[in-house]
């Protein structure tokens, strides 16, 4: 397949958020930065633009309505030639930034983030071994997210059998899943 620049100079990119309001406006500015940009409100969506659109670039919600962003980020990343492809998302945990990785993602951000931030994500070449480590160490309501996040993430997403391994009632764990990360 091809993968020159197309159009006016720009690459192709794909993105997939459910919030409406913030992919109109990410869409657009990642257009006025000269990428060709199809976008898609869920999975099933996705999927069925790859069929006859081939992305060089991805940025992909993690937390979709009828199912989990790493899924696109496998399909994604079986595709040849692969697109770079950035996971962001506002439900962040070390859990789904691995699996992210692991799957194919070239970076993980948490929102809020901006277009350049999410562009400078998506065309990092490597770790950054400057990255600063916090001084202080997480908050329990921190730990705890992050220990549901990783019993989640071994369960596929599971939410009754991530209940049962947490010893907690099914309503519970939603209520959690359905906040935002404690952010320390």
């Amino acid at each position: 397949m091809n993968t020159e620049r197309v159009g006016t100079g720009g690459l192709r990119l794909l993105l997939v958020d459910d919030d409406a309001v913030f992919r109109d406006v990410l869409g657009a500015a990642l257009r006025r930065r000269g990428f060709e940009v199809r976008v898609a409100a869920d999975v099933a969506a996705a999927r069925g633009m790859l069929e006859g659109f081939h992305p060089q670039r991805a940025i992909v919600d993690l937390k979709l309505p009828d199912g989990s962003g790493l899924e696109l980020v496998a399909r994604l990343a079986a595709l040849d030639p692969a697109p770079r492809v950035l996971v962001l998302t506002g439900y962040a945990s070390i859990a789904t930034a691995v699996e992210a990785v692991k799957l194919g993602a070239v970076n993980y951000l948490p929102k809020p983030a901006t277009p350049e931030e999410m562009l400078a994500a998506l065309e990092q070449r490597g770790a950054d071994p400057a990255l600063p480590v916090s001084a202080e160490p997480p908050s329990v309501d921190r730990l705890q997210w992050e220990h549901i996040q990783r019993v989640l993430a071994d369960h596929d997403g599971n939410i009754s059998a991530t209940a049962r391994a947490l010893n907690m009632h099914r309503r519970t764990l939603q209520r959690k899943l359905a906040k935002r990360p404690v952010r320390r």
